[in-house]
């Protein structure tokens, strides 16, 4: 039977009680590639109107930045950057950001929390909106990698005729980054990362 804490209102827990919680934290935390990979699964099976599957435009997008040469930290944002469609319609790019947030540096964080409003460029003004609305973050420093995001992995990667790498050639990587330790200056701060070829 596994063990649990002796409280019932948090206040009323001892040292004791959350040194449990943190070790089961930790051991829970240890299964988040498996999890992440599962989530990315189930996008095969999600929001239809499109030529591929979300699971194939997440892959597509990543297969596009791996072969643009770009850094662990960017092809993971691609492989995940949609991943919250299923419970956030609306929002889904803040929840793919806070996954991605304690693993990888800001600027990557800041794309992909981003990329809906950069992505409506490409269609908002068809349905009556402003697809220059991503304007207003035209002097942040990470507007034009947000921009490029989208243009040359997101808003491309609806081609059922793409040669796409498949969800196994980034499992090694979906291990790497999601193991790495969460909050970790030397991946926060650090210089971008290359995935081995």
């Amino acid at each position: 039977m596994n063990e649990i804490v002796s409280f019932r209102r948090m206040e009323d827990g001892t040292r004791e009680d959350y040194e449990l919680l943190d070790r089961v934290e930790r051991e829970y935390a240890r299964g988040l590639p498996d999890q992440v990979l599962a989530a990315l699964r189930k996008l095969d099976h999600s929001l239809g109107g499109y030529p591929v599957s979300r699971l194939v435009h997440s892959l597509q997008a990543a297969t596009r930045a791996m072969r643009d040469g770009a850094d662990d930290d960017l092809v993971i944002a691609a492989l995940v950057h949609d991943i919250g469609d299923e419970l956030a319609p609306y929002n889904h790019q803040e929840i793919a950001a806070a996954m991605l947030r304690p693993y990888v540096r800001p600027e990557v964080t800041w794309i992909v929390e981003h990329h809906g409003l950069f992505q409506n460029y490409y269609y908002v003004h068809h349905l009556g909106g402003d697809r220059n609305a991503r304007d207003k973050f035209i002097d942040h420093p990470w507007y034009q990698s947000c921009k490029d995001f989208c243009a040359n992995w997101d808003q491309c990667s609806f081609d059922p005729d793409y040669p796409t790498e498949p969800l196994t050639s980034f499992e090694p990587l979906v291990r790497r980054v999601f193991t790495r330790p969460a909050h970790d200056p030397r991946y926060l701060a650090g210089q971008p990362l290359r995935m081995p070829r």
